[in-house]
């Protein structure tokens, strides 16, 4: 469920994604000028209520093309002796799940083995899928992107 102070970023988001759709799709050179409207529109919306800089959004945005589809994360929950590893986010300090952003040409299971060895140095195997969570769908501080987060035991 989103929350009505997020409403503005489900917005954003969801003009940021009909536009780079649109821009990736059409031939027409009127629409394309409306996609890139709709683009600049969903940036300055982003520049209001989030107080970065419109340099940043625009940069962000232009990374993106194609058809705009959520990102996958990966975090690998390590059990033993009923204890479970955390490894510190190196962004804010905090204790979190060893896992990061899925990358081209690995499965979500050889992401996370790649993720929990690089931050803790185990070497681990997957054993099973334990949840797929959409961002969208539970209170996550407002992030700039959609994201699903699959969770491997």
């Amino acid at each position: 469920m989103i929350k009505v102070q997020t409403k503005w970023l489900e917005r954003a988001q969801r003009i940021q994604a009909i536009a780079q759709a649109g821009l990736a799709f059409s031939k027409d050179v009127y629409d394309r000028e409306r996609y890139e409207e709709l683009m600049k529109l969903s940036a300055e919306m982003m520049v209001d209520y989030s107080q970065t800089d419109i340099e940043v959004i625009t940069d962000l945005w232009k990374r993106e093309s194609g058809y705009p589809t959520p990102k996958a994360d990966v975090r690998g929950a390590v059990f033993r002796e009923n204890q479970i590893l955390l490894v510190r986010e190196k962004h804010d300090e905090l204790w979190s799940l060893p896992g990061g952003f899925c990358e081209i040409g690995l499965s979500p299971a050889e992401n996370v083995v790649k993720e929990i060895k690089e931050e803790s140095g185990y070497d681990t195997e997957p054993s099973r899928l334990l949840a797929v969570l959409d961002s969208h769908k539970h209170s996550h501080p407002p992030q700039p992107y959609h994201y699903y987060k699959i969770f491997i035991a």
